[in-house]
């Protein structure tokens, strides 16, 4: 793993927390919670989640979406990265949403869709920023 992947990984990391914030946290903060069951409600930490844990979560996907763009996908621009960071994170929020559905009561079809298509736009603009970082200078 190479400085620039790093660097790359770490631009999408803070764009992933500033990006999960606006999405999940403003915009749709009101419908995620009017569709999450109240077993959900329950065992949510409220009104402050661990930041900590986001940031570390941010960072494994952003190093996650480098890893895969640098050295096997070839992605450096912005618009390539763009179209894998969306596919790659609706098929990782369908298939993680899925699996919490079908294990625990905590949130309903409406919530699960709304993540997914939520995911699939935050990959668009995290593995954006990762793709023009990686092609950053190059000519």
């Amino acid at each position: 793993m190479n400085t620039k992947v790093l660097l790359a990984a770490l631009a999408g990391a803070v764009v992933a927390f500033i990006t999960g914030w606006l999405i999940w946290g403003m915009a749709l903060a009101g419908i995620m919670e009017s569709n999450t069951t109240e077993a959900g409600l329950a065992v949510s930490r409220g009104e402050m989640p661990l930041l900590w844990a986001i940031a570390v979560g941010c960072i494994a996907y952003s190093l996650l979406l480098a890893l895969v763009y640098s050295r096997w996908a070839g992605i450096s621009t912005f618009k390539s990265g763009a179209m894998g960071g969306a596919w790659i994170m609706l098929l990782i929020a369908l298939g993680a949403d899925f699996f919490v559905y079908a294990g625990m009561n905590v949130m309903n079809m409406t919530a699960i869709m709304v993540d997914v298509v939520a995911s699939a736009v935050q990959g668009a603009i995290v593995g954006g920023v990762i793709g023009w970082a990686l092609g950053y200078g190059d000519k």
